[in-house]
């Protein structure tokens, strides 16, 4: 039985934008993860999605291995902190028919900015207006609304996000499945200058208990896929790096991912 590769991560895992992109349909076969699964040979299991947050990414993850069997890799690509989970009442279009990631794209003010952003695109606005449709129709805006002007913050955004982040790792340590993190973008452990573990002992233990023995990134201070690219000066479409910087991103990845994954 081929090994199954579960890939976890947001549009710049599920491959929104590359070459092979239909409308956001499928998961492209462009993107770092599949070339990495490719490497390892082993079955390629997508559990990435747009505009997902960090607590989506590891909710999806962990039901992947629990519906998989004879898995020989986990690898993720953690995505922006500012991104919320939520359990809704249940609505057949929403994931598994009751989450939904909440973006402050979502707000009625983030909806215009995210027009914007995608006005060179009109497929991209068009699977936006989409989504904003059916979510509004829950109520997502106005909880978006009312969540981002009185509730959300940076400190809770990265302590839910690391505790998904050691949450899953730990799982995957009981089971025994090799893992591979990295990630988009560095807000998820710094701001600015200053590291987030840095703002008192609640988040420096929490910090402490990530193993980033696991973890690939792409230069100092964690750096993330997305500012590498960006830094590199890859080509861009609206929101996303191309087809080259996820080929030129695996053959930085794959020494570390090797030593990580190898034969295991």
């Amino acid at each position: 039985m081929t090994k199954k590769f579960i890939a976890g991560g947001c549009s710049f895992t599920f491959g929104n934008e590359l070459s092979d992109d239909v409308n956001g349909n499928t998961p492209s076969a462009k993107t770092w993860a599949h070339r990495l699964c490719e490497n390892g040979g082993m079955e390629y299991v997508c559990t990435a999605s747009g505009g997902l947050g960090n607590q989506a990414i590891a909710r999806r993850v962990f039901m992947a291995i629990n519906s998989n069997e004879d898995i020989g890799a986990v690898a993720v690509m953690w995505s922006f902190p500012s991104r919320y989970d939520w359990a809704m009442p249940e609505y057949k279009k929403l994931d598994g028919s009751r989450w939904v990631s909440i973006s402050p794209w979502d707000t009625r003010k983030g909806h215009e900015e995210a027009m914007s952003k995608l006005s060179d695109s009109d497929i991209q606005q068009e699977i936006w207006q989409k989504r904003s449709e059916e979510t509004a129709k829950i109520g997502v805006r106005d909880f978006a609304d009312s969540l981002y002007q009185n509730a959300a913050n940076e400190y809770h955004e990265i302590y839910l996000s690391w505790k998904s982040i050691t949450w899953l790792q730990n799982i995957l340590e009981k089971r025994k499945i090799p893992f591979f993190f990295t990630l988009a973008d560095n807000t998820l452990f710094y701001d600015h200058m200053r590291h987030h573990k840095d703002k008192d002992d609640l988040m420096t233990a929490l910090h402490s208990e990530i193993d980033i023995t696991k973890w690939f990134t792409f230069g100092e201070r964690m750096m993330g896929f997305n500012q590498w690219a960006l830094l590199n000066d890859y080509a861009r479409a609206t929101t996303h790096p191309l087809d080259e910087s996820h080929q030129d991103a695996v053959q930085l990845m794959l020494p570390t991912f090797n030593k990580l994954i190898g034969d295991k």
